[in-house]
């Protein structure tokens, strides 16, 4: 199967801070041409696995690309299946405002610790005008779409 970067996806890539190494490199290859099997077998030297590609797709950054659908159709055909559960937006979310607030050091040490304790969709809701304040707004868009979908 084919995947291309989602919006989300080009927002964490430009983020540099969202992806490990490894998941960068495998992130940059997928651009709707290569498929799955092809990435895997660039950056198997690297130690990219399956679970590495099945956790961008978690994210949501990466998509599948759907043969002669304009990617305004796709936006609307994903819009409309992905209707997340509460549970499965902050299963989505939570890894990312880890991330962001981990990135910060002491300095958000103690935001990165409400971030830890937040146990559900509306603790971390509660929490994102902090993390946009204290990471801005560009890097806190991945973590905003996450709470979002």
């Amino acid at each position: 199967m084919k995947y291309h970067k989602s919006e989300a996806g080009q927002l964490a890539l430009k983020d540099r801070s969202l992806l490990t190494p490894r998941q960068r490199s495998a992130f940059i290859l997928f651009d709707g041409n290569r498929d799955l099997a092809a990435v895997l077998q660039a950056t198997a030297s690297m130690g990219v696995t399956t679970e590495d590609i099945d956790h961008l797709i978690g994210l949501g950054f990466l998509v599948p690309l759907v043969a002669q659908e304009t990617q305004a159709q796709v936006d609307v055909r994903e819009a409309k299946a992905t209707k997340l559960t509460g549970q499965e937006r902050y299963k989505k979310a939570y890894p990312i405002a880890a991330q962001l607030t981990s990135g910060l050091g002491l300095r958000g040490f103690r935001l990165n610790l409400a971030v830890e304790g937040a146990g559900d969709l509306d603790a971390l809701l509660a929490l994102l005008p902090a993390i946009r304040e204290a990471v801005g707004p560009a890097k806190a868009e991945a973590l905003e779409q996450a709470l979002r979908d």
